[in-house]
């Protein structure tokens, strides 16, 4: 029997609309997506300084972090990273609802768990922006020692290594970490934002 039996949903006296006016701003999900080591956690906090500054609630949602708490019981099978982008999604759907800007930075590999995750949310409101960097100079970043373990054999479904990673096909951003500094990134970001009338 399913546990979603005999449940109704309660809709809320203060709308998303509300909420949106009153910050001033609109609420959306920028989608960090890429390998480790390519730069999303630095470029997601960046954007979210820049986004204070100007008066813009937000939040980041980092994936080491979500595994410390809400997923700590998900692995890295193929199954559980799909529940975790799942979980991701709903979570992301709850902060956009609040009026908030969510910086989410998830390697997230699979095109279609990032697609599962932008049916979740309304119009307009996922923002997928590719955080490029080769393999070959994430793995000379290594800023955890990952690769180097993966290498040996010491991590197992590794992104890049023994496990795929799927380039998104036709994000809405893409920025170039090797070819950029995460500053330049950061007002590449921006600058998309502004021009689509997000911020």
């Amino acid at each position: 029997m399913s546990q979603a039996q005999n449940i109704t949903w309660h809709q809320s006296a203060v709308t998303k609309e509300d909420r949106r006016k009153q910050n001033a701003h609109q609420s959306f999900v920028i989608w960090l997506t890429g390998l480790s080591g390519s730069g999303k956690s630095t470029l997601a906090n960046e954007l979210a300084k820049e986004l204070y500054q100007r008066q813009v609630r937000n939040y980041v949602l980092d994936g080491d972090n979500i595994r410390h708490g809400l997923n700590k019981d998900l692995g890295f099978s193929d199954e559980d990273r799909k529940e975790n982008i799942r979980r991701i999604g709903e979570v992301s759907k709850l902060f956009v609802d609040s009026g908030t800007v969510v910086l989410t930075a998830f390697i997230s590999p699979f095109i279609e768990d990032r697609e599962s995750a932008r049916q979740i949310l309304g119009e307009g409101e996922f923002h997928e922006i590719y955080v490029k960097c080769p393999l070959e100079e994430c793995e000379n970043r290594d800023p955890k020692g990952l690769y180097k373990k993966a290498r040996k054999g010491e991590i197992r479904e590794f992104t890049g290594i023994d496990s795929p990673y799927e380039e998104p096909a036709s994000p809405e951003f893409v920025v170039d970490t090797q070819a950029s500094s995460i500053e330049e990134c950061t007002a590449q970001v921006i600058a998309y934002l502004e021009s689509n009338n997000l911020i």
